[in-house]
């Protein structure tokens, strides 16, 4: 293959004006956090989201953390999840001396199963944290039916999920909180980045006050007190103004760039629905009441087939294809801060079929159509 050009499995994107908007940062002569172009990212968000608050951050691990103080989460307290999620998710709770407890997912979207959280809640449950896996949302009409019921929080792990909606409603804008990664693998990026998205009034301040390091240094901006003073506990959230100058770049051109990761997925979904049929993988299953953003094309391959050879046979062919999350539960970390409510044996078998084709702006159809070819080579030489 060394006539063709490789494809990766991401590639960052540039809009055109992301330097332009760093000189501009440098110019104002303010590189540190909260100022114009910070200011722009969130209100963009907000008007986008409808979100009361949206504080931006350095990650999404980064918001989750601020989540988890802004709840009080203690030792002893425990957090509903699931496994099948990236570390940050439990990192943040299990910081605070917090158990996340690990709830199996569903077999369509591979997001928590809904059904299964009331069964998972105790007298010490504080939160349920659904993920949006790639971008497709959770049942959250029944996951906040839960939550009101036992008077838990809701905080929406939304990292992959910017620009997706739940019944019209964007993800990260109906729990209490939810959490944005701007990471460099996502729809719109800053190399690093985040954003808390805060829906519930209560807790805007308290969110201020933990991202600026404890302290009521926002309020005191914008003429609520006098002077700023620790407050609580917080930590420095805030990212550089170069950032948020790059993440702005992306920002205003994030509905043509999910139009246009929508075509290759659906390329992709076109593609592959004769091997489907055939019974060697299974497409991405989208509830009719979920608008996704394109985050991430998966598929779930066959038993017949052994992943790591078929990630060995396309990567033969110049097409870099990879796996995902090795189930929370099944780690050390997971085995030593965590436990789990009933079996996982969905997590466990889903997990370990997973294959994530290459999906990024500046792709074409072209390259999805020899993505899809070399598939199926590789299906063949197995």
């Amino acid at each position: 293959m060394k006539d063709l050009e490789r494809i990766p499995f991401n590639r960052p994107f540039l809009t055109g004006r992301e330097l332009n908007y760093i000189a501009e940062a440098h110019k104002r002569g303010q590189l540190a956090g909260d100022g114009e172009f910070t200011r722009r990212c969130s209100e963009w968000i907000e008007r986008q989201t409808k979100s009361s608050a949206v504080l931006l951050t350095h990650s999404c691990t980064a918001a989750i953390e601020m989540a988890a103080l802004a709840l009080d989460i203690r030792p002893g307290d425990e957090v509903i999840m699931p496994s099948y999620t990236f570390v940050s998710t439990a990192n943040a709770f299990a910081l605070r001396g917090a158990t996340p407890v690990f709830v199996d997912i569903r077999e369509d979207t591979l997001n928590i199963d809904e059904n299964l959280i009331e069964a998972a809640i105790t007298k010490n449950t504080r939160a349920i944290v659904p993920v949006h896996y790639a971008g497709v949302a959770c049942e959250m009409d029944a996951i906040t039916a839960v939550a009101s019921k036992f008077s838990t929080a809701v905080i929406e792990d939304a990292a992959q999920g910017f620009g997706s909606e739940y019944k019209n409603v964007a993800l990260g804008s109906i729990g209490h909180l939810g959490a944005y990664s701007f990471h460099e693998t996502k729809n719109v990026i800053s190399g690093e980045g985040g954003a808390l998205l805060v829906n519930d009034s209560k807790l805007q301040s308290i969110a201020e006050i933990i991202r600026q390091k404890g302290t009521n240094r926002t309020q005191f901006f914008r003429g609520e007190a006098d002077k700023y003073t620790w407050q609580r506990l917080g930590s420095s959230f805030l990212p550089g103004e170069i950032v948020a100058a790059f993440l702005m770049a992306q920002l205003e051109c994030a509905e043509q760039m999910q139009m246009e990761r929508l075509k290759l997925w659906d390329q992709y979904n076109v593609a592959l629905g004769d091997m489907e049929a055939r019974g060697w993988l299974r497409r991405p299953i989208v509830p009719p009441h979920v608008t996704h953003n394109a985050h991430m094309y998966y598929i779930l391959l066959g038993d017949q087939f052994d992943r790591q050879r078929i990630i060995a046979s396309l990567d033969r062919l110049g097409v870099h294809a990879v796996f995902h999350y090795v189930p929370l539960h099944q780690s050390p970390g997971g085995y030593a801060y965590c436990r789990k409510s009933g079996r996982l044996d969905t997590t466990e078998a889903l997990s370990a079929k997973i294959l994530r084709l290459p999906l990024w702006m500046g792709m074409t159809l072209a390259h999805c159509d020899r993505v899809v070819e070399s598939l199926r080579t590789a299906f063949k030489e197995q």
